[in-house]
């Protein structure tokens, strides 16, 4: 703009008159002018500058992963063998160039899970479908810790047993399905809760053999649940309490 010559006097505008027309200073022009004429700078990194180039430090782990006595190092005794031979440099360093070079100890893959069996939540379409069992501990004042065993139902959330024993025992961890079938059907024998699931912990008392027998007796279908799904019988502890 400010080499455009006037029509009316045939000079050119100068960069006084338009930077007073665009109220600028003349001093920023100049400073914008002088950096669009330099080339762009590379972005270098701040603070000191190391003793060792990458090139060099990863020269010098090579030379430690020799000497060592094992098959492979981590990059933590990578460091403390370079500080051991007076080589300074920081720790994330040794990581970042030994991750770059790909001589890192190897490490155990990390296991994908499938997909959970569900959210934390079953609930079913009726009552008296699936009870789930669970157990948690309580002190009393007489028999000080105890052992609670309760059965709740998966679709009202109601406590149809409950149960409390100084050991907790496979046949103790019967007794509130015992309750529970006795309430729901009026007896507890062979093959009386026909379509109810019994749905179970992983503890051994419930894994035991005499345990999965009265069940199947009882209730034929069972509903282990899995190891890799969060357990759905968390209501037990609010059981016990009351």
């Amino acid at each position: 703009m400010s080499r455009t010559v006037s029509p009316s006097t045939g000079h050119r505008y100068g960069i006084r008159r338009v930077a007073s027309e665009w109220r600028l200073s003349r001093a920023t022009v100049y400073r914008h002018r002088a950096r669009a004429r330099q080339e762009p700078r590379q972005a270098l990194k701040r603070g000191p500058k190391p003793q060792l180039s990458d090139a060099e430090l990863l020269e010098q782990i090579r030379a430690v992963l020799i000497d060592s006595p094992f098959l492979a190092e981590g990059y933590r005794k990578a460091w403390a063998r370079l500080r051991n031979r007076d080589v300074k440099v920081g720790l994330k360093r040794v990581l970042r160039v030994m991750r770059e070079a790909g001589i890192l100890a190897p490490t155990r893959a990390r296991r994908e899970l499938g997909p959970r069996n569900h959210d934390g939540k079953i609930v079913t379409e009726r009552p008296n479908q699936m009870w789930g069992t669970d157990a948690t501990g309580a002190l009393t004042v007489e028999d000080g810790h105890v052992t609670v065993f309760v059965a709740i139902d998966h679709c009202s959330a109601d406590c149809v047993g409950i149960h409390a024993a100084k050991p907790g025992t496979r046949f103790e961890a019967l007794e509130p399905l015992r309750q529970g079938i006795k309430e729901y059907v009026g007896a507890y024998s062979e093959n009386v809760a026909i379509g109810l699931s019994i749905r179970t912990t992983t503890e051994a008392n419930t894994r035991a053999t005499r345990f999965r027998g009265n069940c199947a007796s009882s209730a034929p279908r069972r509903a282990p649940p899995s190891c890799a799904a969060p357990r759905v019988t968390a209501a037990s502890s609010d059981s016990s309490a009351r």
